[in-house]
């Protein structure tokens, strides 16, 4: 994961954040924070937007936002032609989330995802690459078409 930019952002700081945060950092990751974890704005609408933007642009490898539920954070990176949002509760969803849909955003909810939960769901969702399956292929294309 060395050299891996990668945007997050959260409408909230607490214990999940944190650990995503040292996590990355641990993995030498290059990290743009946005939102709560940046000292700045706690609008979901507008830290989904920006990680997705950040993706979408190339300035990020991937992206990671975090708000209450983790829906609000993930629809609004959905937003985003080029941003693939996934809410993961687990790392089994997270690693299916990048295989069949070449998801380039980790959402996760800071109500229901433990510190330790979350570095599952981290580990997997990184270390699981889209698939070069042809006929997968051809499904994520249908997600950024016309």
């Amino acid at each position: 994961m060395n050299d891996i930019r990668v945007a997050i952002g959260a409408d909230d700081r607490g214990p999940l954040t944190d650990a995503l945060l040292a996590e990355l950092e641990r993995r030498g990751a290059r990290i743009e924070r946005f939102g709560a974890i940046a000292g700045g704005s706690t609008a979901w609408a507008d830290i989904g937007r920006a990680v997705g933007e950040a993706v979408a642009t190339g300035r990020a490898d991937a992206g990671i936002v975090c708000c209450w539920t983790g829906t609000g954070v993930a629809i609004a990176a959905n937003k985003v032609a080029g941003a693939r949002a996934a809410l993961c509760a687990d790392a089994v969803t997270a690693a299916g989330a990048r295989r069949w849909n070449d998801a380039n955003v980790l959402a996760l909810s800071l109500r229901l995802t433990t510190p330790a939960v979350g570095l599952e769901i981290l580990a997997a969702f990184f270390a699981t690459p889209a698939s070069d399956d042809p006929a997968e292929r051809a499904e994520f294309a249908k997600l950024t078409g016309p």
